[in-house]
């Protein structure tokens, strides 16, 4: 990871190349035919599954952003609301654990389409790397979570690779998670950041995908 990333409070100085991408076209193009695939075996879906069992308040208002045709939220749990933020109307539209959608383009826009502290939780599955302004949309998240609410990223080793920023194809996984939490601090309002590797045990016997996680709490 370069070295002037790794102090947060550096964040005006980082390189904006780091979050440039190879494919600069707008992604309203790349994202206007869906793509229902699964990005993560079985075995990381269920890790993520289980992760949201801990995290997410059964019974709350949760935020699936950068949502598509499936969210991996536990079947099991009854949600007030889950609220899905994505980029392709047909994906969302599939997505029977949504209760409303909306199409955001978080790289053009990273405020949220939402009021201060309508969420009890939010979630991310795999699709941190694609963000090109993570800190200022982690700012906005803070605004429209609860004091105390997780935000939840979960990724793997996969991509989109010219779609994910410069930087992210950089990096190991290890860094990968560094890098989620340095953004958690750069954008402030977040306490107990965290980082695991949830998968050590089964992607070590190559029984399962990496499955990587970092959040924090609001407030």
């Amino acid at each position: 990871m370069p070295d002037n990333i790794l102090r947060s409070d550096n964040y005006a100085r980082w390189n904006p190349q780091w979050f440039d991408k190879q494919d600069r076209a707008p992604d309203s193009q790349f994202y206007k035919s869906a793509r229902k695939l699964v990005h993560i075996d079985e075995q990381a879906i269920a890790l993520t599954t289980q992760l949201y069992r801990e995290l997410l308040p059964a019974g709350g208002a949760i935020l699936d952003l950068m949502s598509a045709w499936r969210s991996h939220l536990p079947r099991e749990a009854t949600y007030a609301r889950v609220a899905g933020l994505g980029m392709n109307t047909d994906e969302l539209a599939d997505n029977k654990q949504l209760t409303e959608c909306v199409i955001h383009n978080l790289n053009a826009q990273p405020a949220l389409p939402y009021a201060d502290h309508e969420f009890d939780g939010a979630c991310c599955t795999v699709s941190i790397q694609y963000l090109q302004r993570p800190v200022d949309v982690l700012r906005d998240v803070t605004r429209v979570l609860k004091p105390g609410a997780p935000m939840i990223f979960v990724f793997s080793n996969r991509c989109f690779p010219t779609k994910a920023i410069n930087l992210w194809r950089e990096l190991d996984d290890n860094d990968h998670m560094k890098l989620v939490a340095l953004y958690f601090q750069a954008a402030g309002g977040w306490r107990d950041v965290t980082m695991q590797d949830r998968s050590a045990d089964c992607a070590r016997e190559h029984q399962c995908d990496p499955l990587f996680a970092v959040w924090g709490f609001a407030g």
